[in-house]
């Protein structure tokens, strides 16, 4: 593999964090992946060139010998691909899956089966397939276990054999003047074991690279945050371990006309100050249709009507919250002339203030506010 600096290939500087290092890491390999340049030698070149110096410098361990003693520090430890230190395939693909649950058992430690990694997949909902339950088909990349080898990373009628160097502990010492320093093997690279005749089809990683769809039942009710846990469908265990899970994190669109909150709906519902004045009817929507609501005489703007039943049945269990319609009374506007003079006509009309129930409260309020300044 490539002996360029590893911090040039990663395009970062030496005393950049671990962050920054994953960001840029994380850049390059979108870019490289083999998936996406199935046919440019150099891509996938570079790809590898990446990841050889993300395995390093993403281990602290590792980056503290690299930065110490150059390659020689960390010959044999970097072994590229998905298989061992930071370049899972969840991290590469984190433009899809948020992040990592739980670590998926902790790789690169000992050899023998480990379980995969958790993966998270944020799906899209409007607030209709929310509320009524829904079913979707998602297309997710994926390592699996590979089928020729059952996971083992050896061609059949082999199988892995413990590492002479670290005879399985998967760790050695190296004496540097009066210290002593335990590093990962850098024969098994941490694996406790070695793999002399590899699989043909994984090339001993034990895990390929697909795109798997799957169907997954959103349950009527869920909101935003709530997420389902689809078992054995992670990332592929190492050395023939368990599968991971897939948690399906559920993310509702903003509605044009109702807000959720819990149980209930909320829904704005402009009327006109005729209607707000002497009473009406009008259809107000809901999920299920549209339906009447009564608007009595005399309705003030901000008032909150409820409908029953009309808003969302918890996934939980439980009853079917309300559906609440907040009138807005609208000023009218581009009104003529003759309109204007009604208006007008309208407003000497009134007799002082028992028409404004509020204006008389709210003076006082103000009127006492300037007293007590």
């Amino acid at each position: 593999m490539s002996k360029r600096d590893y911090y040039e290939i990663l395009g970062v500087s030496r005393d950049v964090d671990q962050k920054e290092l994953k960001k840029a890491y994380r850049k390059l390999a979108m870019k490289y992946h083999p998936d996406r340049n199935p046919d440019d030698e150099d891509a996938d070149a570079k790809f590898k060139e990446a990841t050889e110096a993300y395995e390093v410098l993403g281990d602290a361990q590792k980056r503290q010998a690299y930065d110490q003693f150059g390659h020689a520090g960390v010959d044999g430890q970097a072994g590229g691909g998905f298989g061992g230190g930071g370049a899972s395939f969840s991290d590469i693909f984190g433009d899809v899956f948020g992040d990592i649950f739980g670590g998926g058992g902790g790789r690169g430690g000992r050899g023998g089966p480990q379980r995969g990694s958790d993966l998270r997949y944020t799906m899209e909902l409007t607030l209709e397939e929310a509320v009524r339950g829904v079913e979707k088909k998602i297309r997710i990349p994926t390592l699996t276990s590979c089928e020729v080898c059952d996971g083992t990373g050896a061609k059949a009628g082999s199988k892995p054999k413990t590492c002479p160097t670290c005879h399985g502990a998967g760790q050695v010492r190296m004496q540097q003047g009066f210290f002593s320093v335990q590093q990962t093997c850098p024969t098994c690279r941490g694996q406790g074991t070695i793999i002399e005749d590899p699989c043909d089809s994984c090339h001993g990683r034990g895990v390929k690279e697909e795109t798997k769809t799957l169907s997954v039942k959103i349950p009527a009710g869920v909101d935003t945050g709530d997420r389902i846990r689809l078992a054995g469908e992670g990332e592929a265990g190492a050395m023939g371990g368990p599968a991971g899970d897939l948690y399906v994190q559920v993310s509702v669109r903003e509605h044009e006309l109702f807000h959720r909150d819990g149980r209930n709906l909320y829904c704005d519902v402009p009327i006109s100050i005729v209607d707000a004045a002497l009473g009406g009817e009008l259809e107000v929507p809901t999920l299920d249709g549209r339906v009447k609501l009564k608007i009595p005489a005399e309705t003030q703007s901000g008032k909150l009507f409820r409908l029953r039943g009309k808003g969302v049945t918890p996934v939980r269990g439980g009853p079917a919250g309300d559906l609440m319609c907040r009138v807005q009374v609208e000023t009218p506007v581009n009104l003529t002339s003759e309109q204007k003079d009604l208006l007008v006509q309208f407003q000497a009309s009134l007799n002082g203030e028992k028409h404004s129930p509020k204006k008389k409260s709210w003076f006082e309020g103000v009127k006492k506010f300037f007293e007590e300044i």
